[in-house]
């Protein structure tokens, strides 16, 4: 008797990476235009491009879940494509865990080796004397070896906030969790809807707290290593907050729609995964940007 197995569905060849590359590509040539032309204050055409991308990549994001939701619904998912599906986001999320240890380590060299050598620690002391005689090691670097100074963020006030509104959101996150596997559609839908609020509100919370960098501390781009690993780490975290929102977001709306069950809710607990993460990367970030 010939043994039977399981079908494997193989999806047709899709345009939706190439798409989300060339998003990507211009948010990274726009943003780069932009930041030097607002360095300038000059009228150019890097925000045009960095809009274009931002378009390019809600657009990709659009028509990539649309497609994904559409073959799920239909039934043609299983088992062994479910624990695919597992596989790929564990690797997607530990690539996300070695991009952010690049940034990480970045500032742990720039700390404890960079500038300690340029104030003369170890077998530098002629460097020091030679390049920068006046030049003090500390960090916060808040004056660079050039004399660009600018002000410290503290980490009391809406980093704090910020700090407890990702932890909380990490909680809720969960409840909504186990509420969708007990089958409780109404706490699922009262905790993801809190998750997403929170989401929003670090989100509004940042923004404010970079205006408040830009206009009152003068903590800038142009601001040495400090305000260069600042924007680069709480810049990019806020990127994966954002796209983490916008996945809670579709989450809800196919709750909303009655997608989901207490067993066939990978997508749900992919985007869970996601969020816990990108909270466990904000608690780093508090404590080696802003307290240490």
């Amino acid at each position: 008797m010939a043994e039977k197995h399981e079908k494997y569905y193989v999806p047709a060849s899709s345009p939706w990476p190439i798409v989300g590359a060339v998003g990507l590509g211009l948010i990274a040539f726009g943003a780069g235009h932009t930041v030097i032309e607002n360095s300038k204050g000059i009228d150019g055409w890097g925000s045009n491009v960095l809009t274009a991308g931002l378009l390019v990549i809600a657009f990709m994001l659009f028509g990539w879940f649309r497609d994904q939701i559409n073959e799920s619904m239909s039934g043609m998912y299983s088992k062994q494509l479910s624990a695919s599906y597992r596989q790929g986001m564990s690797w997607f999320i530990f690539s996300e865990i070695m991009f952010f240890a690049a940034f990480f380590g970045a500032l742990f060299y720039a700390r404890v080796i960079a500038v300690e050598w340029l104030g003369g620690a170890g077998n530098n002391a002629m460097t020091n004397e030679v390049l920068w005689p006046e030049f003090s090691a500390h960090w916060p670097l808040t004056e660079t070896p050039g004399g660009t100074a600018s002000g410290e963020m503290g980490w009391f006030g809406l980093p704090l906030y910020n700090t407890i509104i990702l932890i909380i959101s990490s909680f809720t996150c969960h409840f909504a969790h186990v509420g969708l596997e007990k089958g409780k559609r109404t706490q699922l839908k009262v905790w993801l809807g809190i998750t997403i609020i929170l989401g929003c509100i670090f989100l509004y919370l940042q923004g404010v707290e970079y205006v408040h960098a830009y206009q009152d501390l003068g903590l800038t781009l142009d601001s040495g290593i400090y305000g260069n690993t600042f924007y680069m780490l709480t810049g990019f975290h806020g990127m994966h907050v954002t796209l983490g929102t916008i996945m809670l977001i579709i989450m809800f709306l196919r709750v909303m729609k009655g997608h989901f069950t207490h067993d066939n809710h990978f997508a749900f607990q992919a985007t869970s995964w996601y969020w816990h993460f990108v909270d466990v990367v904000w608690v780093c970030l508090f404590i080696f940007v802003y307290i240490l």
